[in-house]
């Protein structure tokens, strides 16, 4: 029986069970699609990784003695469309059956089972073997739960991986180091360069241009540094481990413009395009962590938390809801982004910084995105489905399951409170706390009033004033409005009309 099977753009599993044997009678087809180009406009270098790490997989599959048929974007045979191709090549090559890996976004999904209900070829759905949860898996651990906190989720993960254990109990005796995650990074703190691996992708610049494709950021076309193969990926992997792990801990939530990559591990694209699997990731930081005892325990906690809790979690939220839950709009927001969301131009530093570096880099870490960008976004009462869209195309390591329960749950409580207890607003002293950004901002952090006065402080007072409804029974939320009702009723006025100005000039801010 003469097969094919479907390998989409982030299904780069080389430990997948389909590759295990050599099959005379099985395709593998990989596709380079405009309908993967134009669903949102993409950050260049997401673009171009994605390419590079597709036709990488497939010279290795070729190298491993499987039959490949790799559609380039320029091939004048490609239709551009998933379902469009797939139907000339089964034809063409006489395919009895169809086999593909479950998606892990949902519109792939249903693209994928209404075309399977309208072939007449036989066809089989397999696992992509990647993740360590099923999609079922949270909505099952909750069940007839109100609330899905994510603590509990992760704790069980310990529990059933035998991650971080010690005889049934939390090695070191806590189940999290979240405490210790949140310092300030001292100026002076020595931040090694990040490593990256040179690739000259003018051909892939090129190519975008001569097709017509829309994309967002920068890429220095000589000079490629993002890992595309599996080999650079655990490179990558180990000089985050020695070189940075024994300080990510302490500094994972720091913001400063002394690097772009600081002491992350820069691993999510590998992750999201599964060129590296997470129970690999988590076995090796766990031994790391146990071959050297001076690496903090808050370290190693801290980054497994990322990939066994968090990770997992969000991809079991994404299925639970979805696709309702693309369309959550908790706050009723209906603002624009403002321009420079797309130019990085805005005296605000922290925005200036943090937008310049994604558009220079397709990256920030997770601080920057919740609480400089995000932040802004929520406090600006901006449209979720803008929010959705930007953080979709910036980043390289953004596929929908991982970023719009992010997006819309974490970072803008678009979701009312499914993913996080509280929204994650701040004034600006979060900012001075966390970040190196306010003293060379146009903006004065202390102040709430007058041209100078930091917008975060006024719109952040004005988003739960104006939102007391909604949150004023939230147990976390009690006390700041306590906060607020200490002002007099002259000082609330002020303070609002000042983040109306800000609102109504947003473009100049």
């Amino acid at each position: 029986m003469k097969k094919l099977r479907l390998i989409l753009g982030d299904q780069l599993n080389h430990q997948h069970s389909w590759y295990q044997e050599k099959e005379g009678n099985t395709l593998y087809v990989m596709m380079e699609m405009g309908q993967e180009l134009t669903y949102t406009i993409h950050h260049v270098q997401k673009v171009i990784a994605f390419f590079l790490a597709m036709r990488a997989f497939a010279e290795h599959l070729e190298k491993q003695g499987h039959q490949v048929l790799y559609l380039k974007l320029d091939d004048e045979r490609n239709q551009q469309s998933l379902t469009d191709n797939l139907s000339w090549i089964i034809e063409e090559h006489k395919i009895e059956k169809f086999e593909y890996q479950m998606p892990d976004e949902y519109r792939l999904d249903k693209q994928l089972q209404g075309y399977c209900g309208a072939i007449e070829a036989d066809f089989e759905v397999f696992d992509t073997e990647h993740f360590m949860t099923s999609r079922t898996d949270l909505a099952d651990f909750f069940k007839g739960k109100k609330q899905l906190l994510m603590e509990s989720f992760y704790r069980n993960m310990r529990k059933k991986y035998k991650v971080l254990m010690d005889e049934g109990e939390p090695v070191g005796g806590k189940w999290n180091y979240d405490h210790d995650n949140r310092n300030k990074m001292p100026e002076d703190t020595y931040v090694p360069e990040p490593k990256s691996f040179q690739r000259d992708v003018t051909d892939l610049v090129e190519l975008l241009e001569e097709r017509g494709v829309k994309t967002i950021g920068n890429v220095d076309s000589k000079d490629f540094l993002w890992p595309v193969t599996r080999e650079e990926g655990l490179k990558l992997f180990d000089f985050f481990l020695n070189d940075c792990m024994p300080f990510f801990g302490k500094y994972q939530d720091a913001m400063t413009t002394k690097g772009w990559s600081l002491f992350h591990s820069r691993i999510s694209f590998l992750l999201n395009s599964k060129i590296l699997s997470p129970e690999e990731i988590i076995r090796k930081s766990e031994e790391y962590g146990r071959n050297n005892e001076d690496v903090p325990l808050s370290a190693i906690e801290g980054f497994i938390r990322q990939i066994l809790g968090w990770r997992e979690y969000m991809r079991g939220i994404y299925w639970k809801y979805m696709p309702d839950y693309a369309k959550e709009n908790f706050f009723n927001h209906k603002r624009k982004l403002p321009d420079w969301f797309w130019t990085g131009e805005t005296k605000m530093k922290c925005l200036s910084h943090t937008i310049g570096q994604s558009l220079d880099y397709a990256y920030a870490h997770h601080i920057q995105r919740l609480m400089v960008t995000g932040n802004f976004a929520l406090l600006a009462g901006i449209d979720p489905d803008e929010v959705d869209q930007w953080y979709l195309g910036i980043y390289i390591d953004a596929i929908e399951w991982v970023e719009i329960t992010n997006t819309r749950g974490m970072s803008q409580f678009a979701d009312g409170g499914i993913v996080a207890t509280k929204p994650y607003v701040s004034s600006a002293n979060y900012m001075h706390k966390m970040s190196h950004y306010c003293g060379s901002c146009h903006y004065k952090y202390k102040e709430k009033l007058g041209e100078k006065a930091c917008p975060f402080n006024s719109l952040y007072w004005d988003f739960l004033d104006r939102n007391r409804e909604k949150l004023e029974k939230n147990h976390r939320m009690g006390m700041i409005y306590r906060v607020w009702d200490k002002n007099s009723t002259e000082k609330k006025n002020q303070i609002i009309e000042q983040a109306a100005k800000y609102l109504n000039k947003m473009e100049e801010i």
